[in-house]
Formats: C-alpha cells, structure tokens, sequence
C-alpha cells in the first residue's frame, strides 16, 4: 500500500529458487538446460550478469550485489513467474536482507563435487578465466564447507554431487527439485 494516497495493488510473494555451489560444479551447465525444460514456468538467470564494478562491494557477503539480484528477481516474479538464480550464494547472504521479504521462501541446491574433480574442472578452463592455484584453493574450500554445513544452515541447502554425474542427471535432479518445491507453494 502506498503511504501518501492508500493505494493498494497486488504484490506477487513468489518463492526464489537459488542453484548455488562452488565454480566448476556445473551451475552454468545445468542453467540453460534447466531453461529449455521449464519453458514459460520460470525464468532462469545467470547471477554472474550483473557483477559488474558498481555491485563489487568490499563487504562481506557482497550484500549490494544480493540486494540487486532479490529486488530483480522480486519483479520478474510480478510476471507470475518464478526465478531460478544460479550463482554462488548462501542462505546467510541472503536470509537477513530486507528484500528477503519480497519472497514466500527461498529454497537452496548447491551443485558439489569432489576436491580433485572440481580442481581438474576449474584447472581444465581457458586462462583468460584466471583459475590460479589459490583461486582454485578457495574454491575448494568452500565446496568443502558448502558439504559439512549445508543441512546446518536457515534454512537447509539440499545437496548434489555432480562428480559422476551426466549433465541430463543434474538437470533431471535440478528440475524435480524445481517442481517439489514450486507445487508445494501452489498448495
């Protein structure tokens, strides 16, 4: 409702699907697969899009670049729509922002692999995407919190292994994810 003259209008509380986990587990694989089955069901989005210099904030948790991606995702959602995000994203970096509330519920999958097929995965990628040994530590080490925390976390991050994983399997798992969860708000 408006402050200044009552006004009300309907506000669409879509639930937010974030498909996270570290470089390498196959997020940016999956995505576009995922698109081309939901079709007009949801819209998918790439997070690396807008990480752009003006959204690179020095905070921890980068809670700019969060704030962008949820009010984003809150609008395209006003189109009856959910939003798929994939992107590196936690439910501590999104959980306590304001714009938290422009959603029903946010449900978490993180795409995990093992140590050395995830440190071949990112070693095996072109150099202009500068995939250093620390880089790649890094990333290592998150993949490996993401496995120890993920059912600690509020709420739970649903995991899966995508280390033996075919690229339709992962899709396959993404999608039922997808489904159980966006008939569940429908009820």
């Amino acid at each position: 409702m408006c402050d200044r003259c009552g006004h009300r209008w309907p506000f669409r509380r879509l639930p937010l699907f974030a498909l996270t986990g570290p470089s390498g587990a196959g997020k940016s694989t999956v995505g576009p697969a995922l698109a081309e089955r939901l079709g007009g069901r949801a819209v998918v989005l790439e997070q690396d899009v807008l990480w752009t210099a003006g959204l690179r904030d020095d905070v921890d948790g980068h809670p700019a670049f969060r704030a962008t991606w949820l009010r984003m995702a809150a609008m395209i959602g006003q189109n009856g729509r959910p939003v798929v995000l994939c992107g590196t994203v936690v439910p501590p970096e999104f959980e306590p922002l304001p714009e938290r509330a422009l959603f029903s519920e946010i449900h978490y999958l993180a795409l995990v692999a093992d140590p050395e097929v995830l440190a071949s995965r990112l070693r095996s990628r072109p150099a202009w995407r500068e995939w250093d040994e620390a880089r790649i530590a890094e990333t290592l080490e998150f993949n490996d919190w993401l496995r120890k925390h993920a059912a600690d976390l509020e709420p739970a991050v649903a995991l899966f292994d995508t280390t033996h994983a075919t690229v339709p399997e992962a899709v396959h798992h993404t999608l039922s994810w997808f489904e159980r969860y966006s008939s569940e708000s429908t009820r």
